[in-house]
C-alpha cells in the first residue's frame, strides 16, 4: 500500500497476510479475492470448478485450489495445502453457498436439507477449526462468514427454510467463535448480503416482475453488486476492524430497515 497515505487508511494493508476465500470461482466470492488481492494479501482461491480458480489465481497472483466443500475428507485437507503453498491463513472467508432445493418447508426433502446445512453451516465449521492453529501461531485472524438476509428475516414468495436456518446457524457460530477466541486476538463476524445479481439470483433480476419486486423493496435506488460488499470485507479483515467480533453486519441497500 502507498506508504504516503494517512494512518488510517494503511490501517486496511493486508500486505503479506494469507487469505482463504472459498466459493471463489463467481459472484461474491470472486469480487472479494480480488478485493483482497488488491491491499495486497495472497489469497487461496477455493471452490469446486478449478478451471475458473486457475484464471482467476493468474490475475491476481493467487493460489487455486479446487474442492467441493460437501467432501468433509477433502475439506481437511485444503489448509495444509495452502499453509505448504502460501504461509498459515490469518483471513478466513466462508463465502461459498447455495440453495438446493426451492420446495415451500413443508415438502422440502430431507437429502437437499442436509446438503444446504453441510455446505453452508459446516464447511465453515470445519474450515474455522481447521485455520484456528494458524491464527493462534500469528496472534491474530479474521474470520469473515458470509450470510445472508434470509437468515434476518422471511421472505415472502422465495421459500427457503432449510437456507434460511443454515444462514441464521452462521450467525450464532459467529458469536459463540468470536466469544470462545477473543482472548486469542481471533476475530469472528458475519456479513448478511441483500439481493445482488448472482447465479443463484439471475432468473429473479432477468424477469420484469421480478425485477420491480426487487425495487420496490430496495430503499436506496440502484441494485446491490459485489463491490458493495467489498468494503465491509476488508474493513473487517484487516486492522481498521480490530475492534470487531461477534457481529453480523447487515449489507442490504435498507431491504430490512422497513
Amino acid at each position: 500500500m502507498t506508504p504516503h497515505l494517512p494512518k488510517e487508511l494503511r490501517l486496511f494493508d493486508l500486505e503479506g497476510r494469507v487469505a482463504l476465500v472459498t466459493g471463489a470461482s463467481s459472484g461474491i466470492g470472486e469480487g472479494l479475492a480480488r478485493a483482497l488481492a488488491s491491499v495486497g494479501a495472497r489469497v487461496a482461491l477455493v471452490a469446486r470448478r478449478h478451471d475458473r480458480l486457475v484464471k482467476l489465481a493468474d490475475e491476481i497472483g493467487g493460489l487455486a485450489v479446487g474442492c467441493d466443500l460437501l467432501d468433509a475428507e477433502r475439506v481437511g485437507q485444503i489448509v495444509p495445502e495452502i499453509t505448504e503453498a502460501l504461509g498459515g491463513p490469518e483471513i478466513l472467508v466462508n463465502a461459498a453457498g447455495n440453495i438446493f432445493t426451492h420446495e415451500r418447508a413443508e415438502n422440502e426433502p430431507l437429502d437437499a436439507i442436509l446438503e444446504t446445512l453441510r455446505l453452508n453451516l459446516v464447511a465453515p465449521f470445519l474450515l474455522s477449526q481447521a485455520v484456528f492453529p494458524h491464527m493462534l501461531a500469528a496472534g491474530r485472524g479474521s474470520i469473515i462468514n458470509i450470510s445472508s438476509i434470509s437468515g434476518k428475516v422471511g421472505i415472502p414468495g422465495i421459500p427457503q427454510a432449510s437456507y434460511a436456518a443454515s444462514k441464521l446457524g452462521l450467525s450464532g457460530l459467529t458469536a459463540e467463535l468470536a466469544t470462545q477466541w477473543a482472548r486469542h486476538s481471533i476475530r469472528v463476524n458475519t456479513i448478511a448480503p441483500g439481493f445482488f445479481r448472482s447465479e443463484i439470483t439471475e432468473d429473479l433480476y432477468d424477469s420484469e416482475s421480478g425485477s420491480a419486486w426487487l425495487t420496490r423493496n430496495t430503499l436506496l435506488p440502484h441494485a446491490g453488486e459485489v463491490d458493495d460488499f467489498a468494503g465491509a470485507v476488508l474493513w473487517l479483515a484487516s486492522d481498521a476492524g480490530r475492534y470487531v467480533t461477534g457481529q453480523t453486519i447487515v449489507v442490504d441497500g435498507g431491504w430490512t430497515a422497513k
